[in-house]
């Protein structure tokens, strides 16, 4: 009998055949195949939901508290809606110390503040010890699209070029870190960040961003090959183009990894209309969460994700297909 595993949750293509083979199968509709972050309603409506499970529930740069909101308010904004209501629900192991589910609602409370987004309703379940690990969060959120915006990860074009905000890996890596107690000197934190600002600066340039995806599970590679499978295109992305920093770079030359997988909860990869990039990037670097955004490859009519190498040459990319790091949001 097949059984599920842990490679089934970690974004990749076993993840995705298993939503196409159980879950699109029984409960397929027009919405829900589109594979968008947040469902676009009627009225303009946007609305998502996620699940947090990660382990440790502390880590550098970050918490379960935190990313429950920020992983909510991104997926929302990869619509391009502004993220207005949330819900949480709190699955809670007994003995669980109290001093930590207030410390993890705090957390949650500044980065609700940031986001300018409230949570409006919630519910709390309290399970038997041993039948949860400490604390999972649940969350749904919703927002509204302005008039005129059409993000979707059906849109990008052939010439269209592909920009990440930001320095990639530092969330898988931090959290790694945290779980494994490598003997790392250098300090990895996660990138954990609300992301709707952003995406307000970059919507100035109205229909010529075509894509907003958040490389979260499966990281930078999984996301490329879900924009070009959805919009039927290929992607070449230039690796002495992409921005990593020196320690998740270094991390992954020792432990064999490719930070092109790593998970990321910071940042966003968008996909744009050639002659708006360079102004894309422009806007994105006049915020916090878009210091080190830069043009990393384009759209072409291949079909296939490529990387060109620091040689000149290119290959077929990597895509994760087993479970890279359980638990990692």
């Amino acid at each position: 009998m097949d059984c599920i595993k842990l490679a089934h949750g970690g974004g990749g293509s076993k993840m995705q055949n298993l939503i196409n083979d159980i879950f699109v199968r029984n409960f397929g509709n027009e919405i829900l195949n589109a594979m968008e972050d947040a469902a676009k309603l009627s009225g303009n409506l946007a609305f998502t939901t996620d699940s947090f499970t990660v382990k440790p529930i502390f880590f550098p740069g970050g918490d379960i508290g935190r990313l429950a909101v920020c992983g909510t308010v991104n997926d929302l904004s990869m619509r391009g809606a502004k993220p207005l209501y949330m819900s949480s629900a709190f699955i809670i192991e007994e003995g669980f110390p109290m001093e930590e589910l207030d410390r993890i609602a705090a957390s949650m409370a500044e980065a609700l503040k940031e986001a300018n987004i409230i949570i409006v309703t919630g519910d709390t379940k309290v399970v038997e010890k041993g039948s949860v690990d400490k604390i999972f969060i649940n969350t749904a959120g919703i927002g509204v699209i302005a008039d005129g915006i059409d993000i979707s990860i059906k849109n990008a074009k052939p010439g269209d070029m592909v920009i990440v905000s930001g320095n990639i890996g530092d969330h898988g890596m931090a959290v790694m870190m945290a779980r494994e107690e490598f003997d790392f000197k250098g300090k990895i934190l996660s990138d954990i960040a609300p992301l709707n600002n952003l995406v307000k600066d970059i919507l100035a340039l109205g229909g010529d961003i075509r894509v907003l995806r958040d490389p979260t599970r499966g990281g930078v590679s999984e996301t490329l090959y879900e924009i070009a499978n959805m919009s039927g295109v290929g992607v070449e992305i230039y690796e002495e183009k992409l921005p990593v920093a020196s320690g998740v770079k270094g991390m992954c030359d020792i432990l064999g990894l490719d930070y092109l997988h790593l998970a990321n909860e910071g940042k966003l990869i968008a996909v744009v209309k050639r002659e708006s990039a360079d102004k894309a990037v422009e806007l994105m670097k006049k915020n916090k969460y878009g210091e080190n955004a830069a043009v990393i490859g384009e759209i072409n009519d291949s079909g296939l994700v490529t990387i060109k190498t620091a040689y000149g040459t290119s290959r077929i990319l990597d895509r994760p297909s087993g479970e890279l790091l359980p638990r990692i949001c």
